[in-house]
Order: C-alpha cells, then structure tokens, then sequence
C-alpha cells in the first residue's frame, strides 16, 4: 500500500500568483544559464559551506529539542501549519533552501 502524504494549499493573492507565473514563463522562454542569472543579479552563487553546516546544526536542534519536549511531527504540522513530510525533510537535511517564512513557522 502506498502512503500518499498530505499536502496544504498555500493561500496567495492574485498578485502574488501572477508574480509567480510571470517568474515561470520568463524562465520557460528565456532558460537562462548560470553565466546569465548571476549577470541579472538574481542568483547569488551557491550557499557557502559554512552557512549550510550552521543550517544543519539548527535543525538538528530543533529536532532533538522537539524529541526532548516529546513531541511528533504532527504536533508540530499541527501547531505550524507545515506538511509532516516537510518537517521530516527540513530536520534530516533534505531541504536546504527554505524559504524564512518557511523557517518561521
């Protein structure tokens, strides 16, 4: 039997919608090359080692001090409104852009 996960509509307004999908078709029409996003400006390289190591050693906090308070993952995608699955992600290092919003959750 395959588990199929839960998923939540994300709530956008119509501007940010549209944000979105003119983001998509630009992309689509264009397919910019690495060279050509970092000459826009819009891609600032790869996250720097350090930094992803400081990210990994907080979600590991986070996820021994959720163990620790004895809670599960669905008490935290109940509290935060994140999908479990991402929780589970983000604490085992398999996300590693989220967004802040994200974070803040």
């Amino acid at each position: 039997m395959a588990f199929r996960g839960e998923t939540r509509k994300i709530d956008r307004s119509p501007e940010e919608r549209a944000r979105i999908q003119a983001i998509r078709e630009r992309f689509q029409a264009d397919r910019p090359t690495h060279d050509d996003l970092i000459a826009s400006g819009e891609y600032e390289g790869p996250i720097p080692p350090d930094a992803l190591v400081s990210y990994f050693a907080a979600m590991a906090k986070l996820k021994s001090e959720r163990q620790r308070q004895g809670l599960t993952l669905a008490d935290i995608s109940d509290r935060s409104g994140l999908d479990v699955g991402l929780l589970s992600r983000l604490e085992n290092g398999k996300v590693v852009n989220p967004t802040l919003a994200t974070l803040w959750r």
